[in-house]
C-alpha cells in the first residue's frame, strides 16, 4: 500500500476492520489536499486542531507532532483505527485524544478540519455543537472528494459558522473553508422521534443513526418473525441503531438477557434511552464497539443482525461477512443467528459456509428472513 505522505509526516496506514489484500487504502487525496492546505497557513505549534470524522486516522496521526490535535466522530472503528494507526506509526496509541460523539469537547479550537460523512444529519449536528468552541478568528475546513460533496454540505457551513469559499477541485478533491462569526445561537433538531403501532413504542434517533426519521423497510420485515420462547437465553442486537430489534424481541421473551452493540455512538446512546424508556426495570448491556469481536466464545445463544451492506460510501458484503463469523463465534453450539437482507445480496449461500443450517423464516417481494444454526 502507498505511504501517505505531507508536509508533517510520511505515515503507513490501514483501514478498520482489516482484510486480507484490502484494495481500498486508509486515505484519499481529499486528506492530502487538506493537510498542504494547512502546511501553507504556517500555524504555530500551539494551535488548538479538532478533526471530525477521520476513518481512519490519517489527518490526525499527520498532524498530531506538530499542533494540538483533538480527534472526534461517532464510530469506535474510527477510534480504533486512529490507535492502530498511531502504534504503526511508532508513536503513543494515545498520543491524540478521542472525544465521541455523544461527549462534549473541551475548550476552544482555532482550526476545525471536517471530513464530510456520508449523513449530513451528522454534520449538521457537529456544526451546531461547535457552538462556544470556536476560538476567535477560528477556520472550519471540510473537506471530501467531489463525488462525495453535496452542495447541501456548503449551505450547512453557511448556516452555522460564517462565510464560505470553495478551493479549486484538485485530484478531484475540494475544500470548503468556513471564516466563523458569531451569530445567534442555534437549536438543534436531533435527535429526532417516531412511533410504531405494534409494539408501541416511541422511538429516539440520535443524528447518524440509520433511518431515523422512521423504520426503515428491513426492520418492518423483521419484526413479525423474531424469535418466542427463548426462556432465558443470552441474545445479542448485532448492529443495533435504534434498538428496535432488541426492545421487541425483550418485550416478547420477558426473561430473555440482552446486549445491543453498534460501533456508532449515537446508535448506542439512542439504543440505551429506548431501552430505558421501554424497559424501565430491566437490565441491559449496551456497547459501542467492534460488534462481538470482544464477547467471549459460546457465550450467547441468539443474534439478531440486520446486517448494514456499505461502510462510509464504500459498497459491499464485507462487514455482513465479518458480522456473521463474529455470531458464529459468539454462538454456543445450537445456538442461531437470526438476520433479515435483500433477496438478491444472497446471504443464504454465505450464511451456508458458516453454519450447518439455514432456514429461511419469512419472505416479502424484497426481504428474506433467515435463521442460521450453529
Amino acid at each position: 500500500m502507498p505511504l501517505l505522505t505531507s508536509p508533517f509526516a510520511e505515515l503507513d496506514l490501514i483501514r478498520q476492520p482489516e482484510q486480507a489484500d484490502d484494495p481500498l487504502q486508509a486515505f484519499d487525496a481529499a486528506d492530502q489536499y487538506l493537510l498542504e492546505h494547512l502546511a501553507s497557513q504556517g500555524l504555530p505549534a500551539e494551535c488548538r486542531v479538532l478533526v471530525l470524522n477521520d476513518s481512519f486516522g490519517a489527518l490526525a496521526a499527520s498532524l498530531c507532532d506538530s499542533l494540538q490535535v483533538t480527534s472526534s466522530g461517532d464510530s469506535h472503528l474510527a477510534r480504533m483505527a486512529l490507535e492502530k494507526n498511531l502504534a504503526r506509526n511508532a508513536k503513543a496509541f494515545d498520543r491524540v485524544p478521542f472525544v465521541p460523539s455523544n461527549q462534549v469537547w473541551q475548550g476552544t479550537f482555532d482550526r476545525v478540519l471536517v471530513r464530510v460523512p456520508k449523513t449530513l444529519a451528522l454534520l449538521e449536528e457537529q456544526l451546531i455543537r461547535l457552538q462556544g468552541h470556536l476560538a476567535p478568528g477560528a477556520e472550519v475546513i471540510a473537506t471530501a472528494m467531489i463525488k462525495h460533496l453535496p452542495r447541501a454540505a456548503g449551505d450547512l457551513l453557511e448556516k452555522y459558522i460564517g462565510p464560505v469559499q470553495a478551493s479549486l477541485a484538485r485530484k478531484k478533491a475540494r475544500l470548503l473553508t468556513a471564516s466563523f462569526s458569531e451569530r445567534a445561537p442555534a437549536q438543534s433538531p436531533y435527535p429526532s422521534r417516531y412511533t410504531l403501532d405494534q409494539p408501541p413504542l416511541e422511538l429516539v434517533n440520535h443524528a447518524n443513526v440509520f433511518c431515523r426519521e422512521g423504520l426503515d423497510i428491513g426492520t418492518r420485515a423483521f419484526l413479525p418473525h423474531l424469535p418466542r420462547d427463548l426462556g432465558q437465553a443470552r441474545v445479542a442486537d448485532l448492529g443495533c441503531g435504534n434498538g428496535v430489534l432488541a426492545i421487541a424481541c425483550a418485550l416478547l421473551n420477558p426473561q430473555a438477557q440482552f446486549s445491543l452493540v453498534d460501533e456508532s455512538y449515537m446508535a448506542a446512546q439512542s439504543a440505551l434511552e429506548n431501552w430505558q424508556a421501554a424497559l424501565p426495570e430491566r437490565p441491559v448491556e449496551v456497547l459501542a464497539a467492534d460488534g462481538l469481536a470482544g464477547f467471549e466464545k459460546q457465550s450467547l445463544d441468539v443474534v439478531l443482525c440486520n446486517p448494514p451492506f456499505h461502510q462510509q460510501q464504500v459498497v459491499g458484503d464485507f462487514l455482513a461477512w465479518r458480522m456473521f463469523q463474529q455470531a458464529r463465534d459468539a454462538l454456543v453450539v445450537g445456538g442461531a443467528l437470526y438476520i433479515v437482507g435483500n433477496r438478491h445480496l444472497g446471504y443464504h449461500s454465505k450464511l451456508a459456509r458458516l453454519f450447518r443450517g439455514v432456514e429461511q423464516v419469512a419472505a416479502t417481494p424484497k426481504f428474506v428472513i433467515l435463521k442460521a444454526r450453529k
